[in-house]
C-alpha cells in the first residue's frame, strides 16, 4: 500500500498468536511441533452450553440483540457478580461484547485522550499495550519482580501516578505470571487510589475460576467498594467454560462508562452474536461442575510443569497460583548460552519444535511463557524437548 497509519507503527500482532501461526505453518510442513504459545483451553465446550446455542438458533434467536447484550444475559452476569464477587451491579451497569478484549478496548476508547497515561504492572498481557498505543495513550510500566510474586506494591503505584494518569490495569489471576492478589494487597492499593480520584481502575478477572492450592480469589471492587464508581470489572466465559471461540466477554462498572462503551459498540459491531449470548447464558446459569473439573485438571498440569522445570539446570519457575501459564525464569540458562529470550524462543521452536512466547513481550526479559492448557502427554513431551535443548549448547553439542 502507498500509505501508513502512524498510530499503528508501534502496534504489532499479538505475540502468542504470531508464534502459534508459525507453529501451525511448521506443522503443515510435516514438522512435529508442540504449540504452547497460545493460551486456550483444550477442553470441548460442555454439551449443555452447545445445546442451548442450538435451541436458540432453532427458536429464531438469530437477529440483532441490544447493543450492550440481551437483558437475560446481562441479568445473569449481574447475578453472578452479586453471588460470586459481592458486587452490586444491576443489569444496566453490565456490558457484553465480543470477548473480554473488546470490553477492554471499548472502555479505553471511551475514556482515553492523546497523552493520557495507563499504568501496567509488568509482566502484563501484551494486548493491553497495543490497545493503548493505537488509541494514542501513553504507557507507564511498573516492574513487579518474581521475588515479590509479581505483585504491585502500593509504594510503586504511588510513585507512578501523575496528573495525566487515566487508568490502572490490574489482572488477577494474571497472564503471564499466574499471580493472584490477596484482599490485603488490594486494600493497600485502594488506599493509594483513594488519594487520586482522577484514576480509573480496570480489573481483568478473566481467569477468576482458575486458582490453585486453595488460594481464595477476590475482586478488587469488592475489597475497595468506595472505588466502585471508577472501577470496571472485566470477565467472560472463554477461559472458565472452554468457550474461546464463542467470543463473549462482559464487564460491570459505573453507568456513565457503560453507556459510553455501548455508544462505541453501536458504531463498531452493533453487538455480540445472539447465539453466543444464549450459550453464555447457559454457561452462567447452568451446571457448574465443569468449572471445577477444568480447574482440577489445570492444577495437575501446573504441577507437572513445575516439577519438570525444577529438574532442568538453568531454569526456575515460581509455582503459578492461577491461570494456565508458566512464566519460566531462564536468565541463568540464557547467560550461559549468550542469547536473549527472543533468540532462545526462536531456537526452541526451530530446533526443539516447541512454541513459546519470549518474556520480553511482557517486559520481563530473560523469561519465557508457555501455556499449560494442554494435556499431560503433550506437556511431558514439550518439557522433555525443552530440557534436551537447554542441556545442549547453541551449536547442538551437549553442554
Amino acid at each position: 500500500m502507498g500509505y501508513t497509519i502512524s498510530r499503528l507503527s508501534s502496534v504489532k500482532q499479538s505475540a502468542s498468536a504470531s508464534i502459534s501461526e508459525k507453529a501451525r505453518l511448521m506443522r503443515a510442513q510435516g514438522k512435529p511441533v508442540v504449540d504452547l504459545g497460545l493460551g486456550e483451553p483444550d477442553f470441548d465446550t460442555p454439551i449443555h452450553i452447545i445445546d442451548a446455542a442450538y435451541r436458540a438458533a432453532l427458536n429464531g434467536e438469530t437477529r440483532y440483540t441490544n447493543t450492550s447484550g440481551t437483558h437475560a444475559l446481562r441479568s445473569a452476569v449481574s447475578e453472578k457478580f452479586l453471588k460470586e464477587n459481592n458486587l452490586h451491579l444491576p443489569p444496566n451497569q453490565v456490558f457484553v461484547a465480543n470477548g473480554a478484549k473488546q470490553v477492554i478496548f471499548n472502555a479505553l476508547m471511551a475514556t482515553l485522550e492523546f497523552g493520557h497515561e495507563v499504568i501496567f504492572c509488568a509482566p502484563y498481557f501484551d494486548s493491553y499495550r497495543n490497545m493503548v498505543k493505537v488509541l494514542g495513550g501513553e504507557i507507564t510500566v511498573i516492574q513487579c519482580r518474581a521475588e515479590d510474586n509479581f505483585i504491585l506494591s502500593p509504594e510503586a503505584l504511588e510513585h507512578a501516578i501523575t496528573p495525566a494518569t487515566r487508568w490502572l490495569i490490574l489482572n488477577s489471576p494474571s497472564n503471564p505470571a499466574g499471580a493472584v492478589y490477596r484482599a490485603a494487597q488490594y486494600r493497600a492499593l485502594g488506599d493509594v487510589l483513594a488519594r487520586h480520584p482522577h484514576v480509573l481502575v480496570m480489573s481483568d478477572e478473566i481467569y477468576e475460576h482458575i486458582v490453585f492450592d486453595n488460594v481464595e480469589f477476590v475482586s478488587f471492587a469488592a475489597v475497595c467498594p468506595e472505588l466502585c464508581d471508577r472501577t470496571l470489572t472485566i470477565n467472560g466465559v472463554s477461559k472458565a467454560y472452554a468457550m474461546t471461540g464463542w467470543r463473549i466477554g462482559y464487564g460491570g462498572g459505573p453507568t456513565e462508562l457503560i453507556n459510553a462503551m455501548t455508544t462505541i459498540q453501536s458504531q463498531i459491531c452493533s453487538g455480540a452474536s445472539a447465539i453466543s449470548q444464549a450459550a453464555a447464558l447457559a454457561a452462567l446459569t447452568g451446571p457448574q461442575d465443569c468449572v471445577e473439573a477444568f480447574r482440577n485438571s489445570y492444577q495437575a498440569r501446573r504441577d507437572l510443569v513445575v516439577e519438570a522445570v525444577s529438574k532442568i539446570d538453568g531454569l526456575k519457575l515460581q509455582p503459578p497460583e492461577g491461570a494456565f501459564y508458566a512464566l519460566i525464569d531462564a536468565r541463568e540458562a540464557l547467560k550461559r548460552r549468550a542469547m536473549t529470550d527472543v533468540e532462545f524462543v526462536h531456537e526452541l521452536l526451530d530446533r526443539a519444535g516447541v512454541a513459546a512466547v519470549p518474556g520480553s513481550v511482557y517486559e520481563m526479559p530473560g523469561f519465557f511463557r508457555i501455556s499449560t492448557a494442554s494435556n499431560h502427554a503433550i506437556l511431558e513431551d514439550a518439557m522433555n524437548r525443552i530440557a534436551s535443548l537447554v542441556q545442549k549448547s547453541p551449536s547442538g553439542v551437549a553442554a
